[in-house]
């Protein structure tokens, strides 16, 4: 059984619940290891056409003391961890870097939601008349930015490691089919594991239009046998999805070999058996 997840949102970014509501469907989900992973703040120019920037902005303070606050108040029965998911822009290093230090989190996830200033993850609309060529390209400027994003030592876990197929799923397994595909996807991840970085499973990709886990089997195979460790996440926005398909996950991760998945705490890492 798997009782930790680890990327978690909140009403501070566009989630639909409080820190507290949060954690006490967590309990109720029986999760004994609870990460909250709010969004980050991002610089101008990086926004959707309908966005929470300013507000999590505005915001962000009060849910690092709410989270902290929760973590006494429940230690030692129930772990609740200060997490933070960090937007990976290329080019903006120093914003990324001040951001992650500015409080003593448990674990910063990196997530790339964004090409450019394009976030890519908004609508399918966005993705309509591209040519299978383009669509190709875009899947290596994707993975080519999650072994950047490795590469800089910033982060601690990789989120929804294949979130690019979110509009494109039948493209994507097309496209991964090829070697030239799998050397790009492999030497991102291979970059992960000597960054010291964990990979996340994510049931969240189980609720988007793709309709499957992240990462995909091919992928999940290529992790395993690299020997990257491995995390688990609902990316829960709301109090229904906390913990959500966590028992598919376990199947999932269990039919490639893990039966182990780490967390973090200020720089030490544990392993918890599923």
């Amino acid at each position: 059984m798997i009782t930790i997840d680890l990327h978690t949102h909140t009403s501070h970014s566009h989630g639909q619940a409080t820190v507290q509501e949060m954690f006490e469907a967590g309990c109720a989900r029986g999760l004994l290891v609870h990460g909250f992973s709010e969004h980050s703040p991002r610089p101008s120019g990086y926004d959707y056409p309908k966005d929470y920037r300013d507000k999590l902005t505005r915001s962000f303070p009060d849910y690092v003391e709410q989270v902290r606050t929760l973590a006494a108040t429940y230690a030692p029965e129930r772990t609740v961890l200060l997490g933070l998911e960090m937007d990976w822009l290329p080019g903006q290093e120093p914003f990324i870097d001040a951001t992650i230090h500015r409080y003593d989190y448990d674990y910063v996830i990196g997530g790339i939601h964004f090409l450019g200033t394009w976030g890519f993850d908004y609508t399918p609309d966005d993705w309509q008349g591209f040519s299978p060529e383009q669509t190709a390209d875009i899947y290596v400027r994707y993975f080519e930015s999650l072994r950047r994003m490795a590469a800089s030592g910033m982060f601690d876990i990789a989120a929804h490691p294949d979130i690019i197929k979110i509009f494109s799923a039948a493209a994507f397994h097309d496209w991964l089919a090829t070697d030239k595909a799998k050397a790009v996807v492999r030497d991102a991840l291979e970059t992960m594991h000597t960054a010291g970085m964990a990979m996340e499973i994510s049931s969240a990709g189980l609720r988007k239009p793709c309709k499957e886990i992240y990462p995909c089997p091919d992928i999940m195979r290529m992790a395993a046998d690299i020997g990257l460790p491995v995390t688990f996440g609902s990316d829960a926005h709301c109090v229904n999805t906390i913990g959500w398909g966590f028992d598919t996950l376990a199947d999932y991760a269990r039919g490639f070999g893990y039966t182990r998945s780490v967390w973090m705490r200020r720089g030490e890492r544990f392993e918890r058996p599923f």
